[in-house]
């Protein structure tokens, strides 16, 4: 728990360089770590991990360095899926690709605290798209839980999917 706890803060970090121990001034908690103080604690062996305070340029910037991870990840995945816990449609598309037998990145926005929010926001901004779940298959936005579900339906998911050399179990 606490290794997931250590990736999240250092893909934080990646995303925002102002990321300091505690101990600066003005300074404003991360939103994820503010609900467990302890694990908190652990991840910095001590000191609570703190992000200072942005003006207007800086989260311009901010949000240019988040909309660059957006772009990374789906690159570097085969399947992406931008999701909300709680979502009914978001657990369907996940249950979809369960059940054809592919493993997606999933990447649970509301377990991010605030940056989930502005997550949201940009894959709004590059997407057009303001709900989850967001999929994208080989880079390629394809939309959210309808779109997915007619892909599958027609024939054209398992193309998709095919292309990348991602075999699904109803080809074996």
């Amino acid at each position: 728990m606490a290794e997931s706890y250590c990736a999240l803060a250092r893909f934080s970090a990646s995303l925002c360089p102002r990321i300091k121990h505690a101990g600066l001034r003005n300074n404003l908690p991360l939103p994820f770590l503010s609900t467990n103080l302890t694990r908190a604690s652990r991840i910095s062996r001590g000191r609570m991990l703190t992000v200072k305070s942005m003006s207007s340029s800086s989260s311009q910037s901010f949000g240019a360095r988040m909309e660059e991870t957006v772009k990374k990840t789906v690159s570097d995945h085969p399947v992406v899926i931008y999701s909300k816990t709680w979502c009914s449609y978001s657990s369907e598309v996940k249950s979809l690709f369960k059940r054809i037998g592919v493993e997606p990145h999933v990447i649970e926005l509301d377990q991010l605290g605030a940056q989930g929010t502005q997550l949201q926001r940009v894959l709004e901004r590059l997407t057009g798209q303001s709900t989850v779940p967001n999929v994208f298959i080989g880079g390629k936005h394809i939309g959210g839980c309808t779109d997915t579900v007619k892909l599958h339906q027609n024939g054209e998911l398992k193309k998709l999917l095919s292309k990348l050399n991602i075999a699904t179990k109803t080809d074996k």
